[in-house]
């Protein structure tokens, strides 16, 4: 907790110092939401205010993209804050996060392509390096888990009693024989 207090508030200097007082707002999450358009550049400020605060090699990173905000037409337009479209196939978007997880201490990624890109998923996770995490792939519904473990479509799982409604069916998803490590979150 308090190396991320302290990140957080090198981070927020940081923020402070490239783009003005105006950019340290938060979104909804508590997340800073500075004027940036690129992964890179989220990156670089994060791997930055780990540095700064003292805890390089010890603080890794999450990433949870929200693809499915960004997927349209069968494509991710990560040009959609720019208003200039960046639209790219999943496996290109697939060739973006395995350069960033190489560039950066990635060690996980939540929902890296739509909800219901199925195909995209199980591609990623043949050669994923880190946890691919079904959230709103998996829903901690049983049929999307049975479905994630035959198409091999993510290596772990959220399991979110308020996404499926009952714990009976939590628990069905909890205790499915798959391949998913599991994570649990309240």
């Amino acid at each position: 907790m308090q190396w991320n207090a302290e990140t957080y508030a090198c981070l927020k200097t940081l923020i402070t110092k490239k783009f003005g007082k105006a950019a340290i707002g938060t979104g909804d999450e508590g997340g800073f939401a500075p004027p940036i358009y690129h992964p890179h550049e989220a990156l670089d400020l994060l791997v930055e205010a780990v540095d700064t605060a003292g805890h390089s090699g010890k603080i890794k990173i999450g990433i949870d993209p929200a693809s499915q905000s960004f997927f349209k037409d069968g494509k991710y337009d990560i040009g959609f804050k720019t208003n200039k479209e960046n639209a790219k196939n999943a496996d290109e978007l697939g060739q973006l996060y395995h350069s960033l997880i190489r560039k950066y201490p990635i060690v996980l990624f939540e929902d890296p392509f739509g909800q219901d890109d199925w195909e995209a998923f199980a591609s990623f996770n043949k050669d994923c390096s880190i946890e691919l995490v079904g959230d709103d792939l998996l829903a901690t519904n049983i049929k999307r888990v049975k479905t994630a473990d035959e198409k091999k479509a993510c290596n772990s799982m959220l399991l979110k009693i308020n996404q499926i409604g009952t714990t009976i069916e939590a628990i069905a998803a909890h205790v499915h024989p798959s391949r998913c490590r599991l994570q649990t979150c309240s």
